[in-house]
């Protein structure tokens, strides 16, 4: 089953009372609300303030057609 979120493969979390699928890539799990529809006006900055770091990186490197990995040591690169 692919994420609804981000497009990545989904996995069997089976550490509650009752299995359920979860995306280990920005984290949602099966039945949970998505967000809803962006607000209107709403810009791809002000988006990426409200993700969690694992969302950011999804988010970045889907958009941008690079390799998740890259995208996390970019942003976890402190600046000199």
């Amino acid at each position: 089953m692919k994420c609804p979120r981000c497009g990545s493969e989904m996995t069997v979390d089976s550490h509650r009372k009752y299995a359920l699928q979860m995306c280990y890539q920005c984290g949602y799990m099966e039945g949970r609300d998505l967000g809803g529809a962006p607000a209107k006006g709403e810009t791809n900055f002000s988006r990426m303030k409200g993700l969690n770091f694992n969302e950011l990186v999804v988010f970045l490197s889907t958009g941008l057609g690079v390799d998740s990995e890259k995208v996390a040591d970019w942003l976890d690169d402190t600046v000199e």
